[in-house]
């Protein structure tokens, strides 16, 4: 009867041992596949959380850069700036954009007038070494309209306020500035505007241009205006 019992007593013991294996094979299971959907939620978090910040980031960078020295045209005798020239190029990584005045504007603003918006739009073809050339081939392209060469005649120019862009560098003779292109924001400054106001900007004036664009923060340009003693003017 003892031995009967012992070996029943050790029959016992070996079914109770597969069933706890059973168990324990059954809860790593279910924890390999919790941790398996709690990871797999935390990849896709971090990837939204990845796209947020670089959307972010793209909102808030600009798509354009100042690259190189801002000048202008001066009028010595009136000690007034005539134009000025803003060069730019697209960021490191940035996309193409299309310089038509649809797809941007430029705010201005002096120390006693502020526009809106003065982009009239981009010279329809060709590249510009100068300023004086650029604001010569304004005139004859009718969708710009800028009547007088501020460069060439000074001590007259445009009645309004208005911009220009106008490439450098062109690889495909089109309204659109890419990667490896370079280009100015001409802003020619009206002189007797509607009401007879001339809205040239002197010695210690602040000026300031805003490009926008449809996507992106604003590329500024603020420069101090220094004593206008030279037809051309360093702005820094």
């Amino acid at each position: 009867m003892k031995l009967q019992r012992k070996g029943m007593q050790h029959s016992h013991r070996g079914v109770i041992g597969v069933e706890s294996a059973i168990v324990m094979i059954a809860f790593v299971i279910v924890a390999a596949a919790l941790a398996f959907v709690v990871l797999n939620m935390g990849f896709s978090t971090t990837q939204k959380t990845k796209q947020a910040i670089v959307s972010s980031t793209a909102e808030a960078s600009s798509a354009l850069e100042i690259a190189g020295k801002v000048t202008g045209s001066g009028d010595v005798s009136a000690g007034k700036l005539n134009a000025t020239a803003i060069p730019v190029k697209i960021v490191s990584g940035g996309a193409s954009i299309n310089l038509n005045p649809s797809n941007a504007a430029i705010r201005y603003i002096g120390d006693t007038i502020e526009h809106g918006n003065i982009y009239a739009g981009a010279l329809s073809s060709g590249i510009h070494d100068t300023l004086a050339s650029a604001m010569q081939a304004a005139i004859t392209d009718s969708a710009i309209d800028i009547s007088i060469n501020p460069v060439n005649n000074t001590g007259a120019g445009p009645t309004d306020t208005k911009a220009i862009f106008y490439f450098n560098v062109n690889r495909n003779d089109n309204f659109i500035l890419d990667q490896g292109e370079h280009g100015m924001f001409a802003i020619v400054f009206g002189q007797n505007n509607v009401n007879g106001v001339d809205e040239r900007p002197q010695s210690l004036d602040i000026i300031r241009a805003e490009v926008i664009l449809p996507n992106g923060s604003p590329l500024t340009m603020e420069r101090t205006v220094p004593n206008i003693s030279s037809v051309i003017v360093d702005l820094g």
